[in-house]
Formats: C-alpha cells, sequence, structure tokens
C-alpha cells in the first residue's frame, strides 16, 4: 500500500466501503449505522469494487454498520484480493467464530480491526473485553491476517482504565494495539481530561515497541492535548468513503460531500478533493484520513518529514532505508531500481 501510494498522487490509497448500515449492537456514541437497511447486492458490490480498481486504490477496507451481517463477504475480500489491492475489515468482532476466521484465511484478507470500549458492557457500549477476548484468543491462534485491538477514550465512556486494559490484553496475545479518540458527530475533537490523558501516554508508551508510523505521528497526541492541527487533508481523494448508497463522501463524519456516485467519480475528482481546504481538518479526530496524509507528506517531503517524526533516526532498519532511499550518495539509483520494480508488478 505505500509503495504504491508513493507512485504517484493521482489515485486513492485507502478506500473504506459500506456493504451494510445494519449493526447488531446500539453504541450510543456512533452515528455510523442504523437498525433495518438490507445488504447491498453482491453483483452491486463488485461493481464498486471494480471502480475503486479503475481509480487505482491500493487498501480497501470494508466496513459498516457491521460488516459480518452480510451474506457475500468472503466473496467480497476475495474479489478486492483479485483487483490488486490490499483487503482489511472493520468489525464489533461479535459474530466471528473459528469458521469465520478460516474464511478470511481462505479469501485472502491482509488485516482486521476490532474496537473495543470497555471490560464489562454497559449502557454506553457492549463492545468489551469480556465479551469478546475468547474472540481475540480464537483470532491470535488461527488469523493468517494482521490483527489490531483499538481501545477507545472520551466522550461518555465511564472508565478510562479499561483501555488501558484492552491494549495490554492485544499485547499479551501478540496483536497490535492502538487506541483512537472518541469524536462528535462531526468527526471533531472531544479534549480529553487529565485522567484520560494519563491512559492515553500508557497505551502509547505500552505499544511503542511495535514501532509503527501511528506511534510516531503527533496528530492523535495534539487532539489529545486540546491542540489544532495544520495539515492537508485528502478525504475525498487520497481516502474514499463510499457509503452504502455508492456515494463518494470525504469520511464517515462528513458525508455528503462531495457525494458523487462512485461510478461517476474520476482521477480529476480524486486530484480536486486531495487538495481541497476542508474547515473540518484541523480539529478532525478521524485517524484513518491521517495515516493517509502522514503517507503524502513523506512522499512530497520525506527527508524533513522522517526528522520530525523520528528525530533520534528511529530504529537501525528505518536509518538503512533513509539512508539508502533519501540521503546516501546513490540514493537517486536506488529509487530508481525501486520504481521499476514496483512498476513491473503493477499500473500504480
Amino acid at each position: 500500500m505505500v509503495a504504491r501510494g508513493f507512485q504517484s498522487a493521482a489515485h486513492p490509497i485507502l478506500a473504506q466501503i459500506v456493504p451494510i448500515r445494519r449493526c447488531n449492537l446500539a453504541c450510543t456514541y456512533c452515528n455510523e449505522y442504523d437498525k433495518h437497511s438490507p445488504p447491498v447486492p453482491l453483483a452491486t458490490m463488485r461493481e464498486r469494487i471494480d471502480h475503486l480498481a479503475r481509480l487505482r486504490t491500493a487498501n480497501i477496507e470494508i466496513s459498516g454498520g457491521e460488516p459480518l451481517l452480510h451474506p457475500d463477504l468472503d466473496d467480497l475480500i476475495r474479489h478486492i484480493r483479485e483487483t490488486g489491492a490490499m483487503a482489511g475489515l472493520i468489525t464489533n468482532g461479535y459474530l466471528l467464530n473459528e469458521k469465520r476466521i478460516e474464511g478470511f484465511n481462505d479469501a485472502g484478507l491482509d488485516h482486521l480491526q476490532i474496537s473495543i470500549d470497555n471490560v464489562i458492557p454497559d449502557d454506553v457500549s457492549k463492545k468489551s473485553l469480556k465479551v469478546l477476548d475468547a474472540k481475540l484468543q480464537m483470532l491470535a491462534k488461527r488469523a493468517a491476517f494482521s490483527v489490531n485491538i483499538n481501545s477507545v477514550l472520551g466522550g461518555g465512556l465511564s472508565n478510562p482504565e479499561d483501555a488501558l486494559t484492552v491494549a495490554k490484553r492485544a499485547i499479551e496475545l501478540g496483536l497490535t494495539a492502538t487506541v483512537g479518540l472518541i469524536h462528535n458527530g462531526r468527526g471533531r475533537l472531544i479534549p480529553l481530561a487529565p485522567e484520560q490523558m494519563r491512559v492515553y501516554n500508557d497505551i502509547t508508551s505500552l505499544s511503542a515497541s511495535s514501532y509503527t508510523v501511528q506511534n510516531q505521528n503527533d496528530f492523535q497526541r495534539n487532539l489529545a492535548l486540546g491542540r489544532a492541527n495544520d495539515w492537508q487533508c485528502g478525504a475525498g481523494g487520497r481516502y474514499l468513503y463510499i457509503c452504502e448508497d455508492g456515494l463518494v463522501h470525504w469520511c464517515s463524519q462528513q458525508r455528503g460531500h462531495p457525494g458523487i456516485p462512485l461510478a461517476e467519480y474520476t482521477t480529476a475528482d480524486v486530484l480536486r478533493e486531495s487538495t481541497s481546504e476542508k474547515s473540518c481538518a484541523p480539529l478532525c479526530t478521524v485517524s484513518c484520513v491521517h495515516r493517509v496524509a502522514l503517507l503524502d507528506r513523506i512522499r512530497t517531503q520525506p527527508v524533513k518529514t522522517l526528522d520530525e517524526m523520528m528525530p533520534s533516526g528511529g530504529p537501525a532498519s528505518v536509518r538503512a532505508l533513509r539512508w539508502v532511499f533519501l540521503t546516501g550518495p546513490q540514493h537517486d539509483r536506488f529509487r530508481a531500481v525501486a520504481a521499476r520494480l514496483l512498476g513491473s508488478r503493477s499500473s500504480g
């Protein structure tokens, strides 16, 4: 995904697509579900995936609602992989079982994320460690794809220590752990209270050993401290959100912008929206859009961005790659060879 994203700015790096708006849960802070919508027909979903392939999308994630309610989910994953894109899944995990996991393995799923909000279910959220721990154990044992557990801070969640417990359990099982911030209905910041901030710092320190781009950027940390971010949001271009009606939106929290049918979306739309100004950007908490923007910053200003992210240079492997492709005496030659190799495997 990263390599294809670096090749060109004229295609989406990440798209999230909704095959069903219905959810089996009703978390009070969530505005991304209903209790009645039918699944989008398989043929329609295949057409939409093909349109994302036409735009040369590198990574397609299936979200919802709850995507495990879709009867043809394995076929959707398989079709994504047939286009050459990576396939991801965002789920509440309630409907996972061993048969489901084996089906995802066979279909070629690349990565899966589950958000867990608390240790014990309450009136705000039923996505609890108590209910889902057995599912996490199954994933740790049987999944051939990467699994990330995202704990959440902010909003009406009553016990911030629960997020730390969830993160520790994920790492204990050999899964990765991240932490997100609950946003309001427009995807904007709800600042953390002091106790929540302490837990946030504990979680990011706990997961620092899994040296990832997400751990090394300041988007979420600035927001947790109540600071706005100055950045170029690429939503609607480098990142796409496609609702169950097949319309392209900036993100799940800004539905209606631009609201163009995916079947009519063009490279010109991608380029326009990648650089359009968005008033919601400074206080946006949608972390997947942040990560896409960070890749574009590395693409356009690699040395400056890496120095800001990793002032000490990072681990030896990162320092070596930095020298080979950015600062070493033969870096132009290495980059040209890498571009040719990538081009031989993908059209961009």
